[in-house]
């Protein structure tokens, strides 16, 4: 066995050099300037630097690239380079393929296009790679139906993804509408003022006789509009030239801290969102574009008060309503509400 100048054998060397190299950041690329700057080998010989990246190649632990047209090594995890040394020939083909696509993937056609392989031997090694967990199928969001192949460790790019509205190659119409619920309602909570009426609701009155209805009703016709005097949860807007809009970077925030989503959303992905409850007219923009506020406030499904011909009536907001009957103190036969209502 030869030995260095040092009195290191090749061997010793190239493992002094791959351990150096290993205590460097993860996926960095070395040049071959960057390896004599570890001072591993002696004399900055370049004999010796060849020997020991040709050693290290071969053994499955270098991963030789190109940048700027020169040579460069990548550093191989030796849990990695045992797994790749047991691979055929025709597995590492495919697998070398898939490895340089990132997290683009490579199509099943492309790969056997490229690899020249015979359908059942192509399969064959597609199958041994991802049970040894080394690569994985995702379905194409941008072309439904194809499947691509990408590093079993690495997440694939939107482009294939999606993003987070899809879900194996297919738009979750159920998230994308949960996402817009949970958005508006986050928005509606910032876009207007509430105030509740002072008087007490219908069910927390007490039980009058038939000469409080009567004091009570006399009260109400000194009052103008007495249909109008009801208990209930007013939604005001908010005063001109308010700034406290909630923004796109504001909702984003909000909805990754609310834990909504199990994936971190971005704030292009939220302008989307608020782009369709736009086009849907239940939101708008304010603040020169830059905010958003709801068209109609949150809470229409409780006691926020938003009239209808139903609600008017004088029956739906009568003080007395407990009293009413045929032949009473107080019946609909001689109601003064339904005379004025109805005369209006």
């Amino acid at each position: 066995m030869s030995t260095a100048k040092n009195g290191q054998t090749p061997q010793e060397l190239s493992n002094a050099l791959y351990a150096s190299c290993a205590s460097q950041p993860e996926n960095k690329v070395f040049s071959q300037q960057q390896l004599l700057s570890l001072n591993i080998i002696p004399n900055n010989d370049l004999n010796q630097l060849l020997a020991c990246t040709q050693r290290l190649t071969t053994n499955g632990l270098f991963k030789v690239m190109m940048k700027d047209g020169r040579p460069c090594w990548k550093l191989v995890k030796k849990e990695d380079a045992a797994r790749y040394k047991k691979l055929t020939q025709e597995e590492a083909l495919v697998f070398s393929y898939i490895e340089s696509a990132g997290r683009d993937g490579l199509w099943t056609l492309a790969i056997r296009a490229r690899t020249n392989l015979h359908t059942s031997v192509f399969n064959r090694c597609l199958k041994t790679l991802e049970s040894q967990n080394l690569v994985k199928g995702v379905f194409s969001a941008k072309f439904p139906g194809r499947k691509v192949y990408i590093l079993a460790h690495l997440q694939p790019s939107e482009d294939i993804s999606g993003g987070p509205f899809y879900t194996e190659g297919k738009l979750d119409d159920e998230f994308v509408h949960q996402l817009a619920v949970w958005s508006e309602k986050y928005v509606a909570g910032r876009s207007w003022s509430h105030s509740m009426a002072k008087a007490a609701r219908k069910k927390d009155r007490p039980n009058m006789t038939a000469a409080q209805a009567e004091d009570l009703k006399a009260q109400e016709f000194q009052v103008e509009e007495p249909t109008k005097q009801r208990s209930r949860r007013v939604a005001l807007p908010l005063p001109p030239g308010y700034t406290g809009y909630p923004t796109v970077p504001e909702i984003t925030k909000a909805a990754n801290e609310s834990k909504i989503t199990p994936v971190s959303l971005k704030e292009a992905e939220m302008r989307q969102v608020m782009d369709i409850l736009c086009w849907d007219g239940r939101v708008m923009k304010v603040m020169n574009g830059r905010g958003y506020k709801t068209v109609l406030p949150a809470g229409r499904e409780d006691d926020t008060d938003l009239e209808n011909g139903l609600t008017e009536s004088p029956c739906g907001r009568c003080p007395v309503f407990d009293l009413c009957e045929e032949g009473g103190p107080v019946n609909a036969r001689s109601c003064t509400y339904f005379q004025d209502w109805l005369a209006f």
